[in-house]
Formats: structure tokens, C-alpha cells, sequence
């Protein structure tokens, strides 16, 4: 397999666990009320970034982007194919001819960094959510998602390590 190859499926491992997640929080929505992220705010965080503002106090506040729901989608499936390109580069072509689940859930796991620390706080809600009704409801829906996110890629590998 070819180095362009190699990447083309490790982000269409990474669009796979995004699409994944995304019906998941969809099923939950639709059958228990579960609200999803709302991609729309993500877009508006995103979208004010280029003004300097990396951290909103409320994003619900802050003046509307052009555009900004899209952007908030376009950002929610290249990060997802950043966390398929990560995968390569941690475990190499090897682990795509071969996929076991550990490892997407190692890195979906330890990138709980990123929405903590980063995402949560620049959208006004605290750090690790510290700032929404219910924080622990917040982390554990981080937790589970990410989760989700890493065996969407396992099995999107999968999938493809069959189509190989």
C-alpha cells in the first residue's frame, strides 16, 4: 500500500468513527432526549478565533459567524480525521492491516485532553464542563462519546481492512 494510500485510510478511519459518533448521539437524542453537541455554537467558537477571541463567556452570547454551522461541522469531521492521521502516525500501517480496538480507545481516551481543557473552556463551560447544570453528566457524555468515537474507527478499520 502506497504512503497517499495509507492516508486516505486513516482518514477514512477517522471520518468513520465521526460518522459513528454522530448516529449515536442521534439514537440518543431521537430516543431519550439526549441533546448532541450543537456544531452551530462550535462554528460561532471557531468562527471568532481569527478576532483573537479564543474563549467565549457564553457562547450562546457571542454575535453570530457567517456560515457558522457548517464551520462547526466541517471542524467536527477534520478533527475526526486528525484523530484517524494520529493513529497512523502512533501506531503505524501496521496496525491498519491488522486493527485491534485498544488502540483507537487509548487515543480517543487520552484526547479527552482536547475538549477539557480546550473546547469546554472556549465555549464558556469551564473547564471539563465545570460551568454546565450537571458537570459529572457532562464529563461522563465526553467519556462515552470518545469511546464510541475510538470503536467507530476500530470498525471502520475493520471494514476496510476487509475491502483491502
Amino acid at each position: 500500500m502506497t504512503s497517499t494510500e495509507m492516508l486516505i485510510r486513516a482518514a477514512l478511519v477517522g471520518i468513520g468513527g465521526t460518522i459513528i459518533l454522530d448516529l449515536y448521539a442521534y439514537t440518543l437524542q431521537r430516543l431519550f432526549g439526549v441533546p448532541a453537541t450543537n456544531w452551530r455554537m462550535v462554528g460561532r467558537w471557531i468562527g471568532h478565533m481569527p478576532k483573537g477571541e479564543f474563549v467565549q463567556p457564553a457562547i450562546g452570547q457571542a454575535s453570530p459567524v457567517p456560515g457558522e454551522h457548517a464551520l462547526g461541522w466541517a471542524f467536527h469531521y477534520a478533527i475526526g480525521v486528525g484523530y484517524g492521521l494520529l493513529l497512523l502516525a502512533l501506531w503505524g500501517a501496521s496496525w491498519f492491516q491488522s486493527p485491534s480496538i485498544v488502540e483507537p480507545l487509548i487515543l480517543a481516551l487520552v484526547l479527552l485532553v482536547l475538549p477539557y481543557f480546550v473546547m469546554m473552556p472556549g465555549l464558556g463551560f469551564g473547564m471539563a464542563g465545570s460551568r454546565t447544570p450537571k458537570p459529572n453528566v457532562t464529563r461522563l457524555k465526553s467519556v462515552v462519546g470518545h469511546s464510541v468515537f475510538g470503536s467507530g474507527m476500530y470498525l471502520t478499520a475493520r471494514l476496510l481492512e476487509t475491502t483491502a
